[in-house]
């Protein structure tokens, strides 16, 4: 993949977190108190950890967020990933957190505390989209204010719009979502979109609903599914031990879109993703175990 010759831009408006990350026997209980055998914080939020994909896999990203100064060490880490950081903007609310819970099988349970991210402007998001232009790409999940608005503006400046609905909320019903080129989202993010159940009830729901849009469903140790109209293409995911699953949907996300970017061949796109969020749950943290694209297609070659 050669994306030394792809000049199109993606603007991943994005949220930042710090994460807490406590490693514990199993996932706490109601009315249990117990103790974690560690505690590490990490770099974090839907947003960062997708950007530093991005830039790992060799995409042009600039990010597009918010944080408080408790949070200039996250706008270091994108700088220092290659991402360009000119549309992170600071404010007086503390930068939004996450409590996570890794359990010994490498599974982890998430609660975050939105901050910064939920306090981003409509000026803010105007001043961020009206840099980009017609062809350059937006990517944008669903842990900050004002995904709606960013969805409708990018549209209008005809940005190639893809959403990753995580989390899913109800609101999400409301966003302009005929306006998405691109949805990534799991299987929980599906049927709840959906009202379903059943993946293939799932599936064909997607391609009535949303008939020109490239859906790619995401699935754990089962793979990964691109859809549009009648094409379809699958990749299993690799076999590997888990440590922990934080962030390796969105490893995936980043490698997809940056090969799909610049490349437009779905297969291999899907393969490279694979691969690198195969990598990510060897190793701990979020944003921390992301591979760079070199070591994705090492283990791509070799797995």
């Amino acid at each position: 993949m050669e994306y030394e010759t792809c000049h199109m831009k993606i603007l991943n408006f994005g949220s930042l977190n710090i994460d807490h990350v406590y490693h514990i026997e199993h996932f706490v209980q109601p009315g249990e108190t117990i103790a974690c055998s560690s505690y590490n914080r990490f770099s974090g939020g839907k947003g960062l950890n997708q950007s530093i994909a991005l830039a790992r896999a060799g995409a042009d990203v600039y990010h597009g967020g918010k944080i408080g100064a408790d949070g200039l060490f996250l706008k270091e880490q994108l700088e220092k990933s290659g991402v360009d950081t000119r549309f992170v903007h600071q404010g007086n609310t503390p930068t939004g957190h996450a409590v996570i819970q890794v359990s010994k099988e490498g599974e982890n349970s998430i609660i975050i505390a939105g901050g910064a991210n939920r306090c981003i402007t409509t000026d803010e998001i105007a001043d961020t989209v009206c840099t980009f232009a017609k062809g350059d790409y937006l990517l944008v999940q669903n842990e900050i204010s004002g995904v709606d608005h960013i969805i409708s503006k990018s549209s209008e400046m005809g940005l190639k719009i893809v959403f990753n609905p995580a989390p899913f909320t109800p609101a999400i019903s409301n966003y302009p979502l005929e306006l998405v080129d691109i949805f990534i989202l799991n299987e929980t993010e599906a049927a709840a979109i959906t009202g379903l159940t059943h993946q293939q009830d799932i599936i064909e729901q997607m391609r009535k609903q949303f008939p020109n849009a490239e859906v790619i469903f995401t699935m754990g140790a089962k793979g990964a599914l691109f859809v549009k109209g009648d094409i379809e293409h699958i990749a299993p995911a690799k076999q590997v031990t888990a440590v922990d699953t934080t962030g390796a949907g969105d490893t995936f996300i980043g490698f997809f879109l940056a090969s799909h970017m610049c490349s437009g061949n779905i297969p291999e796109a899907l393969a490279i993703a694979t691969a690198a969020a195969a990598m990510s749950v060897t190793r701990h943290g979020a944003a921390d175990s992301i591979p760079t694209l070199d070591e994705a297609k090492a283990f791509s070659n070799t797995h």
